[in-house]
């Protein structure tokens, strides 16, 4: 009797709640892939943890279809070679090799802009599987970073807004090469920069002054999650957040639920703003800045966002313009928290 394959058998446990059942009640197998989806398992030559419900709707299927066969891993016929057209793959290498920082997502813009392809007629996994052929799917000069963690999403735009630093590139300042911190503060519920700078310190002041825009441009939250460093733990922020009526709430260090969001915001600074930035050609921190904003308002706020169902993190947050608190002039505030 030949050895039942061990990917199959462990689908075949996932699948165990759905198909143990004798007969399932209208929307019950929906509800039970989505709980399933939910789980933590140990996936055989993986490490992911989790199972997506979509993968596991097309396990059962297979399931019912051919049985503990249709759970064997197929073997892809195309496996090697790229069915991408050959000359969109040299535009596809050549956007990689002119700037090797270049994520797939980046790559997939730049030839869409310049029409060499169609609107999503490229997937990513096809180039993914060209630049590894290539030896030029490892993507140079950006740690990696974990993936988003899914989780836990605010309700509402405007219930918690998250605030990080995030170290940067050196800019000339009065002829000298100073180092730069990203201070930034992101909506959990739109994924909408409430604001973001770049500044020449990770200070009290510099994390207030950012807050203070973010108050002015996006109104006021009702929640601000941070770490615990100093910066964050300074009188003039808790007395700025304890006026407003803000909870200004301290998480664990190393907790990574609470900045999975934050960490992909900042790899997507990475990967789609710094890596296509020509750093000889910045003159001062306000040019710098200024191209951040621009970059922020016209590409990143009006790009339909994965975890936003197609929305963009722009129409997002203004669906919940109506539930958010409006703040007026707050220079008097900040002067007295200074």
């Amino acid at each position: 009797m030949n050895e039942i394959d061990p990917k199959a058998l462990f689908r075949l446990s996932v699948l165990g709640p759905v198909v143990s059942r004798e007969r399932l009640e209208r929307g019950e197998l929906q509800r039970l892939i989505r709980e399933l989806a939910q789980r933590e398992y140990a996936i055989p030559g993986s490490a992911r943890r989790h199972v997506a419900e979509k993968t596991i709707q097309a396990w059962y299927h297979s399931w019912r279809k051919e049985g503990i066969e249709g759970l064997v891993p197929k073997t892809r016929v195309d496996r090697g070679q790229s069915k991408i057209l050959p000359a969109i793959q040299e535009a596809v290498l050549a956007a990689k090799r002119e700037n090797p920082r270049r994520s797939i997502r980046q790559i997939l813009r730049l030839l869409e802009a310049a029409g060499i392809v169609a609107s999503q007629s490229l997937s990513r996994s096809a180039v993914h599987r060209l630049l590894q052929q290539s030896g030029l799917s490892k993507l140079a000069g950006s740690a990696a970073t974990p993936e988003e963690k899914r989780s836990f999403t605010a309700e509402f735009a405007g219930s918690i807004w998250y605030g990080d630093v995030m170290h940067g590139p050196r800019v000339p300042v009065k002829g000298q090469l100073r180092k730069t911190y990203l201070v930034s503060l992101f909506d959990d519920a739109s994924r909408l920069v409430a604001h973001s700078a770049f500044s020449l310190g990770e200070t009290a002041l510099d994390i207030e002054g950012v807050l203070k825009q973010a108050l002015l441009r996006r109104g006021v939250p009702t929640r601000i999650v941070v770490d615990n460093g100093a910066a964050y733990r300074a009188n003039t922020l808790q007395g700025i957040c304890a006026r407003l009526g803000i909870h200004l709430i301290f998480c664990r260090p190393y907790q990574p639920t609470s900045k999975g969001k934050l960490e992909r915001w900042h790899r997507t600074v990475r990967d789609l703003f710094l890596s296509e930035l020509d750093e000889r050609r910045i003159t001062d921190l306000g040019e710098f800045n200024a191209r951040l904003w621009a970059w922020l308002e016209q590409v990143y706020h009006r790009t339909p966002h994965g975890g936003l169902a197609g929305l963009t993190p722009l129409a997002r947050y203004q669906r919940d313009l109506p539930r958010i608190r409006t703040l007026g002039a707050c220079d008097a505030l900040f002067r007295i928290a200074l």
